[in-house]
């Protein structure tokens, strides 16, 4: 017999009966409240189109790397999921063998977020009933593709469905945007925004990074053979990003260094750059050198800066050879901040035009350093527990260890920063949840009452983010 598919409505509150009902009060003042996603990797093609999603594999396994990471982890060959490859070596292709291999393996995902996540999209979103199992797997598969085959199931009425009111996508410098401009010509009222992603134009050790300087001066109509047209470059693309309704650059480096060289510095150590001459230690310098450039941008255009530091990617060698960025080998690294930062923040820390949101994959630099620093400097906020923490765990020890010093009004809400687009209601409603939990701990511990945990709980679901993001 079928398990049945059960979300019971106090997941996730405290299992103390006085606390829980306090948490159940809270969050059912920001159940309902609208989505901000500001910060995420949707394609902006599925809002640009409106054409139907594929096949549930297509939808819900082979592009997520929090699902293939997990099988891959157990054994389970990437092929076999369908994970198409850089060579174009042959992959499987059925779809209902790739979601019964999917099903047959559920099991492993017991405890994670991403059972938490799939189980209230299959639930809430597609309407099953039964748990997901091996037995279950091809009545998953017919109702899920044939809900997919409907028109509420189209992208945007899913959008609205979800109560969204806006997302955040992410694209580089060389994307010249044109889903963005499509989705704007079409006359649809969703609001679809992009961010501002350099990496590949910033950092010297990005693969085709000399190509990807003659494209960017291309799009930009200038000569990149100079640091100041390189510059000028960056600055044009940036405000055509904001012309295209983006509100936020993103930075995504190996680690938080930063640099204030002198021109003739800065120059000398591009020319290396642009030849593919640097060091390790160069490459470092230069990133660190364009994340102070960009805060010096950004109080130019307004754009608020994201800095998302401390991911060793594509640590998977082999992986990364055959299948390319973003398959699940990316692992988080130790990050220092407190040194790292100093030569941005001696130059823009206290300017009152600038706006730094910064996270982590290193948590034990949440008390020691991350929470002191957006304690003190006007410029810096803190984003929320992001990606590996992004779970009811990382959640409580993010709030636990930043709120102490930092308080909340220094915290930015919540970002899903997702490329499952049918999961974000799940993120968000996780999210809410565990911050009403921890709402109610304070009032319960009277800390604060229970009024200002109702208002603290919007902000953290909703305000914080729009306020934060320019939105």
């Amino acid at each position: 017999m079928s398990k049945p598919l059960n979300l019971n409505p106090d997941r996730l509150f405290p299992a103390e009966p006085g606390v829980r009902a306090i948490a159940r009060r809270l969050y059912e003042t920001v159940a309902g409240l609208p989505i901000i996603s500001p910060h995420g990797h949707t394609d902006p093609a599925w809002f640009a189109t409106n054409a139907p999603f594929g096949n549930p594999a297509e939808l819900l396994i082979i592009p997520d790397h929090y699902v293939f990471r997990m099988l891959y982890s157990q054994g389970i060959a990437m092929e076999s999921l369908g994970i198409p490859t850089k060579d174009g070596t042959p992959v499987e292709t059925d779809p209902r063998k790739i979601w019964q291999l999917f099903a047959d393996n559920y099991h492993l995902f017991r405890g994670t977020p991403s059972r938490m996540w799939l189980d209230h999209v299959f639930s809430e979103v597609f309407g099953l009933t039964v748990a997901l199992s091996s037995e279950t797997a091809t009545h998953y598969y017919d109702h899920i593709d044939a809900a997919l085959k409907t028109e509420a199931f189209l992208p945007r009425n899913l959008f609205e469905r979800f109560n969204i009111e806006v997302i955040a996508t992410t694209e580089s410098p060389l994307d010249e945007l044109k889903h963005h401009q499509a989705i704007r010509a079409s006359g649809w009222g969703g609001k679809i925004i992009t961010a501002f992603r350099p990496d590949d134009v910033l950092d010297p050790e990005y693969e085709g990074f000399s190509d990807n300087l003659r494209r960017l001066g291309e799009l930009a109509g200038e000569s990149v053979e100079t640091y100041a047209g390189y510059l000028n470059a960056l600055r044009k693309r940036r405000l055509f990003f904001k012309e295209m309704g983006a509100t936020s650059t993103d930075h995504g480096h190996p680690c938080a260094t930063t640099a204030n060289l002198s021109p003739a510095e800065a120059e000398a150590l591009y020319l290396k750059a642009r030849r593919g001459e640097c060091s390790p230690e160069e490459a470092r310098t230069f990133r660190g050198q364009m994340l102070t450039e960009m805060a010096g941008m950004s109080i130019d255009d307004g754009l608020v800066m994201q800095i998302h530091p401390g991911a060793s990617r594509n640590h998977n060698a082999q992986v990364f050879q055959r299948w390319g960025r973003d398959k699940g080998a990316d692992v988080p690294s130790q990050t220092e901040y407190v040194n790292a930062l100093k030569p941005l923040l001696d130059k823009y820390g206290n300017h009152p035009k600038l706006e730094i949101i910064l996270f982590t994959l290193d948590e034990t630099s949440y008390s020691r350093e991350l929470a002191p620093l957006a304690g003190h400097y006007p410029t810096l906020k803190l984003g929320p527990s992001w990606w590996f923490h992004d779970s009811p765990e990382g959640m409580r020890r993010f709030r636990e260890q930043v709120t102490e010093t930092a308080g909340f009004y220094n915290t930015v809400g919540f970002n899903d920063d997702t490329r499952a687009f049918l999961s974000i209601p799940a993120r968000h409603d996780v999210a809410r949840r565990m911050d009403c939990a921890f709402l109610a701990e304070l009032v319960a511990d009277h800390r604060i009452d229970e009024d200002e945990a109702v208002q603290l709980a919007a902000d953290l679901a909703y305000h914080f983010a729009k306020k934060a993001y320019k939105l």
